[in-house]
């Protein structure tokens, strides 16, 4: 049964969702991280998780191995190859090196086996955080770039994607069979359309978007 803390009229700025099939240890985290100032939603299994409403903040996923229906293991997997993958922290109580090792490669902030220091776990909730948190950023950027790049027209971004290859305008204006003003014009207008102070900028920003 899923529960929840925080208050009702003010918006949670992060959220630690839990995955147990224990009620005492939901109880347990419930408590934890409460007493941490900590926003928390337990559920005890993978469907009950997936048939909530989430809210779109900062968040992580402390995740047991062991569940009814689908696996901790298989979830996690899952995650990490969605369009927006939630940190994972796994633990359990019947791991071993293996275990932990495709835990950890598939992502996995940290692998945790019962019975765990309560300190350890705040620290992966943290650093969980902290990866989500930085996940968000760095999305809302390239969304952000994306709408300035939508801007341009296709001659600007013809003159783009051979500016930030170090090619001249010179050379740019041969492969594109215009002139030489024609690429300083373009150039010009896409620079001002993508916010770039300078070329390396504009580099930068063309790397982001994988131009």
């Amino acid at each position: 049964m899923k529960q929840a803390s925080g208050s009702e009229t003010s918006k949670p700025e992060q959220i630690v969702f839990v995955i147990d099939d224990d009620p005492a240890m939901r109880e347990a985290l419930d408590s934890l991280l409460r007493s941490v100032g900590l926003d928390i939603s337990c559920f005890g299994s993978v469907a009950e998780f997936l048939g909530a409403p989430r809210p779109d903040i900062p968040s992580c996923l402390v995740l047991d191995v062991r569940l009814p229906g689908k696996s901790g293991m298989d979830f996690q997997k899952e995650l990490a190859r969605s369009d927006a993958p939630l940190p994972v922290i796994i633990m359990t109580g019947h791991g071993d090196i293996a275990m932990s090792v495709q835990a950890m490669k598939t992502g996995a902030v940290d692998f945790l086996p019962k019975p765990f220091r309560e300190q350890d776990l705040l620290d992966a909730i943290a650093a969980a955080l902290d990866k989500d948190r930085s996940r968000r950023a760095q999305k809302a950027e390239i969304d952000i770039l994306r709408e300035r790049l939508a801007t341009l027209s296709e001659g600007e971004r013809g003159v783009v994607a051979l500016v930030v290859q170090g090619r001249l305008n010179k050379q740019v204006a041969g492969d594109l069979g215009v002139s030489e003003i024609t690429v300083k014009v373009r150039r010009a207008r896409a620079m001002r359309k993508m916010q770039a102070g300078s070329l390396a900028e504009l580099i930068k920003m063309a790397a982001k978007l994988g131009i």
